[in-house]
C-alpha cells in the first residue's frame, strides 16, 4: 500500500489520512474469535491445524495474533468490515458462513 493512500471513509471528518505501512507486517489467519470487556474488545486470529481435511471431535487452532482495540474502534471496525462485504458480494456473489452438509 502506498503511504498515500487514502479511501472515500478516511475523509468523512474532513481530514485526509495518509497511511505508513513502513513497519507493517501479514499474517494469515483463517480463524477469529473474540473476547470483550467494558474496556477493550480483544481479536484473536489463528490457523487450524486439521490438514487431513477430516471431520474430528477437536479442531485445534493456532494462534498468531492478537488485536486489542477500544469498543469505538471495533464498531468503527464493525461498519468498515460490512461496507467492505456488501462491495466484495455485490462483485462476486454472495457469501456462505453455513457449514457444509455432509452427506449422512
Amino acid at each position: 500500500m502506498s503511504d498515500d493512500a487514502v479511501t472515500p471513509t478516511d475523509k468523512q471528518a474532513g481530514t485526509a489520512i495518509k497511511w505508513d505501512d513502513s513497519k507493517m507486517t501479514v499474517s494469515y489467519a483463517n480463524v477469529v474469535t473474540t473476547t470483550a470487556t467494558r474496556e477493550e474488545v480483544s481479536l484473536l486470529f489463528g490457523t487450524h491445524k486439521n490438514w487431513h481435511g477430516s471431520p474430528s471431535k477437536e479442531l485445534v487452532v493456532g494462534l498468531s495474533d492478537r488485536i486489542i482495540l477500544s469498543p469505538f474502534a471495533a464498531k468503527r471496525l464493525v461498519q468498515v468490515l460490512g461496507k467492505t462485504l456488501e462491495d466484495y458480494e455485490a462483485r462476486y456473489g454472495e457469501i456462505s458462513v453455513e457449514p457444509p452438509q455432509q452427506g449422512n
